[in-house]
């Protein structure tokens, strides 16, 4: 990963992951939104994949970006409810060198003033792993969430080096 040794911006390459049974391309609207994120923060989108959930080959996936030495962020959408097909968590959460522990538990903070207890149905977390961060949320989420919590999202894809959505 990029280090940032002082406050002059730099612009990192990051891998968006969709994980959806029942989108293709053409409605894979959370990839779409992502991307012009990152795009508009100024960064570069260096890969974007959308997979069915296959927990093998979503991991698969997000192995070949971590060991890449030209991917800095990995930004993952979809696959964090609760039902059988949400296996976007466990199919990475055993890639990570380091885990951010809070970073779920402040994403459905945040996210239960505008959609209640359904903020619980998301497994969201954050992770190290080979240096590349990785990220994993609901976008669906975020369009809810309240205007702190987007202003921190917006901003903290400009800013990577912190936390990126």
């Amino acid at each position: 990963m990029a280090r940032v040794k002082s406050n002059r911006f730099v612009p990192l390459n990051i891998a968006i992951l969709t994980v959806s049974n029942s989108r293709g391309p053409e409605q894979d609207t959370a990839g779409d939104l992502l991307q012009q994120k990152v795009i508009d923060s100024g960064h570069h989108v260096l890969n974007r994949q959308l997979h069915k959930a296959n927990i093998y080959k979503v991991r698969a996936e997000v192995a070949t970006w971590i060991a890449s030495d030209d991917i800095d962020v990995v930004l993952i959408s979809g696959g964090t409810g609760l039902t059988p097909d949400d296996i976007t968590p466990s199919a990475i959460d055993v890639l990570f060198d380091v885990s951010v522990s809070g970073f779920g538990e402040l994403f459905r903070h945040l996210s239960c003033s505008q959609i209640g207890t359904s903020s619980l149905q998301s497994r969201a977390l954050a992770g190290l792993s080979n240096e590349p961060l990785l990220l994993l949320c609901r976008v669906a989420q975020m369009r809810v969430l309240p205007p702190g919590m987007r202003f921190y999202v917006s901003n903290s894809i400009r800013g990577v080096g912190h936390v990126i959505l």
